[in-house]
């Protein structure tokens, strides 16, 4: 058996205790099919130095979750593993650059569709208030350009006032109503190839589609209409040296797709809701190595 890394959340930090055990064990399982063991170790425990890093051929950063509320630890622990010359996939320097959503800009001015954005260094009651007419919408979202799993993001009708906002660099977007009415729909690749197809849809009067909030996940046989071509674009804007990359995208007002988000550094894989998809990962893993 071949061993490789897996980066796994901080001990410190709590806020996903309950979960990430199940992935990593369907990770695991997926690999041991190939004939690879997966050795978790905590991501925070290698930020300064690489060393223990070092005597394994591969390390996966696919559970290195809770990133965003350590972000200078992170970009420090991207930029020691680059120096150290750490067999990392995806690549350090991808995991940075993911980190910090204004991506989504660089992204739409390669032509990739995004929800319109307005980047705030800060945002305020005024912003919020002229966001409203500019962005020609009734709700908003609001949410911290370094995020994950819906934290500390809002949503905002004419009128709310703006109460628990993000702190620092933030985003605002008109709010999708597809989210509720037909989820949001996550294309899964491994070594460039499709692999599985899930959509996420939110508890009735919720936007947020994760797990912790009630969301609920199903497989899809194919992607929607248009959803590949949106995935692919995207994937060639992006034009890295990727091993996976989960693309999320929902329907815009005019029923195109747009994408929220591209996740190449700690994307939940939803093997729950497609194991196929486990030994696929496998398969790109073990070619890798």
């Amino acid at each position: 058996m071949t061993q490789i890394a897996v980066l796994t959340p901080d001990p410190a930090d709590l806020s996903f205790a309950g979960q990430w055990p199940g992935v990593l064990e369907r990770l695991a399982a997926a690999l041991a099919g190939a004939g690879i063991t997966a050795r978790p170790t905590p991501w925070t425990d290698h930020a300064i130095d690489a060393a223990g890093l070092a005597d394994v051929p591969l390390v996966l950063p696919v559970i290195a979750w809770g990133y965003h509320r350590d972000h200078d630890r992170w970009l420090q622990a991207c930029r020691t593993w680059e120096a150290a010359g750490v067999r990392m996939l995806n690549p350090p320097a991808v995991l940075a650059w993911n980190s910090d959503k204004s991506y989504l800009g660089r992204l739409a001015d390669r032509g990739v569709a995004v929800p319109e954005t307005i980047w705030a260094d800060g945002v305020s009651q005024a912003d919020v208030d002229a966001a409203f007419d500019r962005l020609g919408t009734d709700t908003l979202i609001v949410k911290p350009r370094v995020s994950g799993g819906a934290w500390k993001t809002l949503r905002l009708s004419r009128g709310d006032r703006l109460a628990d906002a993000p702190e620092g660099s933030a985003m605002i977007q008109p709010y999708l109503p597809s989210i509720e009415s037909e989820g949001e729909t996550s294309l899964l690749f491994f070594g460039g190839a499709l692999s599985h197809v899930v959509n996420k849809r939110p508890v009735q009067g919720d936007f947020r589609i994760q797990t912790q909030f009630g969301g609920r996940y199903v497989a899809l046989p194919e992607p929607p209409a248009g959803a590949l071509e949106l995935a692919e674009r995207t994937l060639a804007a992006i034009d890295e040296d990727l091993l996976y990359a989960r693309i999320d995208m929902a329907q815009g007002p005019d029923g195109g797709w747009r994408l929220m988000e591209a996740e190449l550094i700690e994307p939940d894989f939803y093997l729950g809701a497609a194991p196929e998809g486990g030994a696929r990962f496998a398969a790109a893993v073990k070619a890798r190595l």
